[in-house]
């Protein structure tokens, strides 16, 4: 499949704006609170943003930090990456990685304003393969948006999840929906799928599945055989593997094919 390049404006302005959402996330937390447990394993409040400065530090160009790190959460070379920035910058107060936070999406925020029509459309490696420079700034705005979420789950406190910035972001969320209905969840040839989402970010998704493969269409050729319900925030976490299904049953409606639907719901997480 062939990426289209999103719009560079858009992007950018949708950027510069997800990361203004997280400096007033954090903006007032204590020392305490910076150190509060997040739902990723392993990390802190501290270390989710912690690991956003490591990943815009290094589309600046700056120098991967030089250090061994361990743990059980680390589960692939990605993993082990992010790990060294996050160790490097984790002797901070909350205060002075929230002013290096400040910096680098400043610089990160000037970069990209610079960044010419060509070098837009350019493939570069991304966490999705070689797509264009423009996919992985929304790939990255994805990224922001989900640990903005991350950071007010463990906070209990809520954000929005609506409006631009997460209309937009929710289109990474779908790309890959038909690889978690085959290959997690075995749906068959012949299989009509529906995904009725409510909330901050409403949808209706329809999947279909012909000679082992599964697609997002605008219609459906067949009777559905399977409705599945819930709350966009709700299949964002899942799809991002922050929460599982069997915590939040009571939250999800199956119609149909419910086997399937239990099975489906239980592999919906497709994140590194």
């Amino acid at each position: 499949m062939t990426d289209t390049v999103p719009d560079r404006a858009e992007i950018t302005a949708l950027l510069s704006d997800q990361w203004d959402a997280l400096a007033r996330l954090v903006g007032a937390l204590d020392e305490n609170r910076w150190r509060t447990a997040s739902p990723l394993p392993g990390w802190t409040v501290f270390d989710v943003l912690a690991h956003v400065v490591g990943t815009e530090s290094i589309l600046l160009g700056e120098p991967i930090p030089e250090v061994e790190v361990s743990g059980e959460h680390i589960r692939n070379d990605i993993g082990a990456l992010n790990e060294k920035w996050i160790a490097t910058l984790r002797p901070l107060a909350g205060s002075q990685l929230l002013e290096r936070f400040l910096d680098v999406t400043g610089r990160r925020s000037k970069a990209l304003e610079q960044t010419t029509s060509q070098a837009w459309a350019e493939l570069v490696p991304t966490p999705v393969g070689m797509a264009p420079y423009g996919r992985f700034m929304r790939i990255r705005l994805f990224d922001c948006w989900m640990h903005e979420h991350d950071i007010a789950d463990a906070l209990g406190v809520s954000v929005d999840e609506g409006g631009s910035r997460g209309a937009t972001a929710y289109t990474e969320l779908l790309t890959a929906l038909g690889k978690a209905a085959v290959k997690g969840a075995g749906a068959p040839d012949g299989s009509r799928i529906t995904f009725e989402l409510t909330g901050s970010v409403p949808r209706t998704l329809h999947v279909a599945v012909a000679d082992g493969r599964a697609s997002l269409v605008e219609t459906l050729d067949a009777p559905v055989g399977l409705v599945v319900t819930m709350d966009s925030g709700l299949f964002a976490r899942l799809r991002g593997g922050r929460v599982t299904a069997d915590a939040h049953a009571g939250e999800i409606t199956l119609i149909g094919d419910t086997d399937l639907g239990n099975r489906l719901v239980r592999n919906l997480a497709f994140t590194i």
